[in-house]
């Protein structure tokens, strides 16, 4: 792979962005595991609200240190993408549990291959890394999105990511939260980025940091997110499926009253008659409404791909 050469006029713009909330015990380490791997870059932390000495901290260890209010990770991220101008974004939490190391390497990736996202899939040999619930809500995000929307990531949930210019200019940012990975992954697959995967060492945080992702709160939130989006981008699928229970259940309840009317000539049990009759109507408004919000779909889909091909390809001559 072609290394980065920092200094060259013609190098990319480097941006390392770390979003940050009360991480006292771990931002200066990250700040300068990062100055250290990209000496060519500037690092931003981006602080949300942290009752800490974060900023300070972050500050002291040579980071250019901006805040936002709103409360989340997504709203962090949609700060950060808006406001830093950059040709590569590398982003990573401000908890020392990422491989700094890694990010020249993957930026090469990026240039060589012209990419638009890598991902570090996190490795760990340390347990106490990546606690069992959530690596297994991480197996279990990553094969739903995989079944739902046809192509695989094996870390869905990292938050080591690689990122071009036309990805963050391209990416209307709508998540709040944690599930913020979520809805990345699924812009890529949506507008057919090229993407990649690189294994990454995952560290244990350093001792007085503390993870804020809840096991099964935020695991119930990014499950939603992902449901939300198929909903959003496969609407006749999503409407068509609920339409086809309905239509299939309508037939099953008019097949003894076909039958009875076949032998007698009389329809004897009326509610189960127009119970039949609704589902059936329902069914097909189900897969009318597909059909219409696809077509709203293709129009959204379109408008982000020509963002997207508004800029250049990263390393493209």
């Amino acid at each position: 792979m072609t290394p980065v050469r920092q200094g060259d006029a013609d190098a990319p713009r480097l941006a390392v962005i770390l979003p940050c909330y009360n991480e006292e015990a771990a931002i200066a380490s990250t700040v300068a595991g990062f100055r250290a791997a990209l000496p060519g870059a500037a690092v931003y932390v981006y602080d949300n609200n942290s009752s800490d000495r974060t900023v300070e901290v972050a500050k002291a260890a040579g980071a250019i240190v901006r805040t936002e209010r709103m409360q989340g990770k997504g709203h962090v991220v949609r700060r950060m993408f808006a406001d830093i101008e950059a040709d590569i974004y590398v982003m990573a939490d401000g908890d020392a549990t990422y491989d700094a190391a890694s990010a020249p390497e993957m930026i090469a990736m990026m240039l060589d291959e012209s990419l638009d996202m890598v991902v570090g899939a996190r490795q760990s040999e340390v347990d106490a890394a990546y606690r069992r619930g959530h690596r297994f809500g991480n197996m279990m995000l990553t094969g739903m999105l995989t079944q739902l929307f046809g192509r695989n990531f094996s870390d869905i949930l990292s938050g080591y990511r690689v990122f071009s210019r036309r990805f963050v200019k391209s990416f209307p940012v709508l998540s709040a939260g944690f599930e913020i990975e979520t809805e990345i992954s699924v812009h890529a697959l949506e507008l057919r980025m090229p993407v990649k995967e690189v294994v990454t060492a995952y560290g244990a945080r350093p001792e007085g940091s503390q993870s804020k992702l809840s096991t099964y709160a935020d695991g119930f939130r990014i499950l939603q997110t992902i449901l939300t989006l198929f909903r959003m981008e496969r609407p006749v699928v999503f409407f068509g499926a609920i339409g086809l229970v309905m239509a299939l259940t309508s037939i099953i309840l008019a097949i003894p009253l076909i039958i009875t009317y076949g032998q007698t000539g009389e329809v004897p049990r009326f509610p189960t008659a127009i119970l039949s009759t609704g589902l059936m109507i329902l069914a097909f408004l189900n897969l009318f409404c597909g059909l219409i919000l696809d077509t709203v779909v293709r129009g959204r889909r379109e408008v982000r791909r020509l963002a997207y091909l508004s800029l250049p390809a990263p390393g493209a001559a």
